[in-house]
């Protein structure tokens, strides 16, 4: 039970906003309390228009009030409403102690219907735009209490009822279900009741309107600062995407040529003749590299217009099936072996084929640069069989697999350290995909490039 107590308590105070710390201002202030001025100077017309309007048809007939008066008090009634936005809980209290003092001294202006607005309108405002929460619940509910008080005065005496309802002819008869005395009691309380907690109501769902309004405005420009974040961490991943990518071309081919070159320098001095193959070589090897290079520079450019990654006219990137290829370039002895089903490397998705390929890719590089080894060996492997569930790798490999494998029997090359740039790419594009690395030298001599990144589920169209 003091659960639900609480609950309710809680409730309760959210709805009123008491622990909000949200403010309510205008969105222009200055417009909106100008308006407030102009709608403040319209009440006042319009409740002299309707004094004058009542007086002449002997509203104030038994009153013994001047007429000055009369005017008085109903301007001075709606002027604090020309500051009901900028001051709403001070204007709501000025208005209803205007509203029970008159009604004290000279209460047929209280009765007045424009002044009857201006009563509505202050107690609206005041719980529409009260930035003080707490302090706009006390002020209402003072407001309202002083009311209500004020009705329970004027009821109090049964002689009062009795005679307002002998005025009206009642007294000797009932003409419906309900003595005339209670009926006139409780229709004016349900009038007022309707009344003054329409006006807290729909100040209140006018508050909560316009904070959710905000709440949104806030949330829109939230995603738009995150989208444009996330746009240029896509920009910044595609320049070091971008950079590997020209690493990897530019170590490829200039280590090729620098190897053409040397065979070719070797025999210029013996045999001119032998010495076209690789300058051959050289050529198609430095146009390849300056074609790549220019095309890894247009999809830069085209990232830093706003492009995307994407370009026209942009060579499409090598895969798993081009692997072969690399050793009719790497300027040694080099088998390549491909182990898997027909089709298999085909299907294997782009990304995930243009890492493997620019593994291997620097993995020659890397020997022929940097080890004494004149071979090497290139196992590509494809396999789409579900690994066991006691395989370790079960979770990272649910659907297969796809590998290269470099191997060499070299050793270091005294003098011969990179700037370690590549692995780190090949390091990169191993934990983009979630695969594994086996990088380093084997027991038996050499070195060994191992990458294996996981095959995304496949589709129908995969499926035999």
């Amino acid at each position: 039970m003091p659960q639900h107590r609480a609950s309710w308590t809680a409730r309760l105070a959210d709805w009123w906003g008491i622990d909000s710390g949200w403010e309510r201002v205008p969105a222009d202030p200055a417009r909106a309390y100008r308006h407030d001025l102009w709608l403040g100077a319209a009440f006042v017309v319009v409740s002299l228009v309707g004094a004058e309007l009542a007086r002449s048809i002997g509203y104030f007939e038994d009153e013994t009030a001047p007429v000055w008066l009369l005017y008085l008090l109903a301007a001075v009634g709606a002027a604090p409403l020309m500051w009901r936005r900028r001051f709403p809980l001070v204007v709501l209290s000025v208005v209803y102690l205007h509203f029970l003092v008159v009604g004290l001294t000279v209460p047929m202006v209280t009765i007045l219907v424009p002044l009857q607005v201006v009563y509505f309108v202050a107690l609206f405002s005041a719980v529409a735009w009260a930035r003080d929460r707490q302090a706009m619940v006390l002020v209402v509910g003072a407001a309202l209490l002083a009311m209500f008080g004020w009705l329970a005065w004027q009821f109090a005496v049964g002689a009062g009822i009795d005679g307002i309802v002998e005025q009206m002819g009642l007294a000797d008869e009932q003409p419906g279900l309900v003595d005339p005395g209670v009926a006139f009691t409780a229709y004016n309380l349900l009038i007022n009741l309707a009344y003054f907690y329409g006006a807290v109501v729909a100040g209140q769902l006018m508050w909560h309107g316009a904070r959710r309004r905000e709440q949104l405005e806030d949330q829109a420009a939230t995603i738009e600062r995150q989208t444009a974040e996330l746009q240029r961490q896509a920009v910044v991943t595609e320049r070091l995407r971008i950079a590997r990518e020209l690493h990897d071309v530019v170590a490829h081919h200039v280590s090729v040529i620098g190897i053409q070159a040397t065979a070719a320098r070797r025999m210029l001095a013996g045999d001119p003749a032998a010495a076209a193959a690789p300058l051959a070589t050289i050529e198609g090897e430095s146009r390849e590299a300056v074609a790549q290079m220019r095309g890894l520079l247009g999809t830069l450019r085209g990232v830093e217009d706003g492009g995307g990654p994407g370009g026209a006219g942009r060579a499409p990137e090598p895969g798993l099936a081009d692997v072969p290829a690399l050793a009719d370039d790497a300027g040694l002895d080099v088998e390549v072996r491909v182990v898997a089903e027909d089709g298999a490397v085909d299907a294997v998705p782009a990304p995930v084929g243009l890492s493997l390929y620019r593994t291997a890719q620097e993995a020659l590089s890397n020997v022929r640069k940097h080890s004494t080894a004149r071979s090497a060996r290139v196992v590509v492997r494809v396999d789409r069989r579900s690994a066991q569930r006691d395989d370790p790798a079960a979770d990272r490999f649910p659907h297969g697999f796809a590998e290269v494998e470099v191997l060499d029997d070299g050793r270091p090359r005294p003098g011969s350290s990179g700037t370690g740039l590549g692995l780190v790419g090949v390091r990169e594009r191993v934990a983009t995909h979630g695969g594994i690395a086996d990088v380093g030298p084997r027991a038996t001599g050499g070195y060994r490039v191992r990458v294996r990144l996981p095959l995304p589920q496949p589709t129908s169209q995969d499926r035999p």
